[in-house]
């Protein structure tokens, strides 16, 4: 397996994509996708194609929402970023594969799981993740 190169430019929009979406910019937020981007949620099944429908989607949500980005990896063409969105103070663990061609997203893919208790029954073989 090779691993390409990560590119400081794109991580560096990345970062200032999710900067923006905490701060509710979101001129800022969706500069980073192409004009005919596509966005898919696989667990709603949604797909939203285009910047302006992706905005459009993002820009009517009625929830509070809070970012905080645990990682964010990559190199080339594909990027991931491991977020917690709150809701109304509610966490959601969120995961986003971005797909860039000529600097610009070009397909998103972003997959959500509510937190759960851990099983008694893995406590021994477990540690806890720091800040989890």
């Amino acid at each position: 397996m090779t691993t390409a190169t990560p590119d400081p430019e794109i991580r560096a929009r990345i970062e200032e994509h999710w900067r923006a979406s905490e701060l509710g910019d979101l001129d800022t937020e969706h500069a980073i996708y192409a004009e005919d981007a596509v966005l898919d949620y696989p667990q709603s099944g949604e797909r939203f194609r285009g910047r302006e429908r992706i905005r459009a989607q993002r820009g009517g949500h009625p929830a509070d929402r809070h970012f905080t980005i645990s990682r964010i990896t990559g190199g080339g063409d594909l990027w991931v970023s491991e977020c917690v969105i709150t809701y109304d103070g509610a966490p959601t663990r969120s995961v986003s594969v971005m797909e860039f061609a000529d600097g610009f997203v070009v397909h998103e893919t972003q997959y959500f799981a509510d937190p759960f208790p851990a099983a008694e029954s893995r406590a021994a073989l477990a540690e806890r993740i720091p800040g989890s």
